[in-house]
């Protein structure tokens, strides 16, 4: 009897953790989602479908009115035509409502606030979308906010990458865009990417000859 009860006591504590880390997972389905959002001064409905054929950035914020997250949700709107110009929509999340949105929008960048933004501002509401991409605080001070999780879904509908970051430092841009650029290289080139690859620098032959070319050509002698 004592043994069954650990065996059971055991399979719940997996799958709460399996709850707590949710279901994203690299080279797999990215989970689907279906949300509220705030998108050019409306409310509007947005899913995980509607971006297929498209790469897509998933930004996850703790909080509205906060203090790093308006220095990230404004930068990715800025360069929204940048992520375009590579085939790539960006779209940030909180579990913030949608109401608590749209007010944020209304507050003016020089106090804090967001202003005109390109992006949709997706209200999580219900914490599902946090929990599937395992980014929900589930204890502490931070119980019930997002980490900053940031995930590359590709036109396929396929998790790329993801990061995630503790509440003080913020997220780049510049990293995110080189990240896309790179994971379509690799799409269609078949080459993979070494350190540090930028557009316009050479690629590398996954194999163990081939691969002697870029080495040869990069590597410190």
């Amino acid at each position: 009897m004592l043994a069954r009860c650990a065996v059971l006591l055991a399979a719940a504590a997996a799958l709460s953790s399996v709850a707590a880390h949710g279901s994203a997972r690299i080279q797999h389905a990215a989970p689907s989602f279906e949300a509220e959002a705030v998108i050019n001064g409306a409310f509007e409905t947005v899913k995980l479908e509607q971006f297929r054929n498209k790469y897509l950035v998933v930004l996850f914020y703790p909080a509205d009115f906060s203090f790093v997250c308006p220095t990230e949700l404004t930068s990715f709107s800025d360069a929204v035509d940048e992520f375009r110009k590579a085939g790539a929509e960006v779209i940030a999340v909180s579990v913030d409502s949608k109401f608590s949105h749209y007010s944020w929008t209304l507050k003016p960048r020089n106090e804090g606030g967001l202003g005109s933004m390109r992006i949709p501002l997706v209200s999580d509401i219900t914490k599902k979308m946090s929990r599937d991409y395992g980014v929900l605080i589930e204890d502490g001070a931070d119980a019930g906010l997002s980490l900053r999780g940031l995930f590359i879904i590709d036109g396929k509908g396929i998790l790329r990458q993801s990061t995630i970051n503790d509440l003080p430092v913020g997220r780049s841009v510049e990293e995110t865009l080189r990240l896309i650029q790179a994971f379509q290289y690799t799409d269609k080139h078949g080459e993979v990417c070494p350190a540090g690859w930028k557009p316009g620098s050479a690629g590398m032959k996954p194999d163990p000859k081939l691969s002697l070319e870029w080495f040869q050509a990069n590597a410190e002698l």
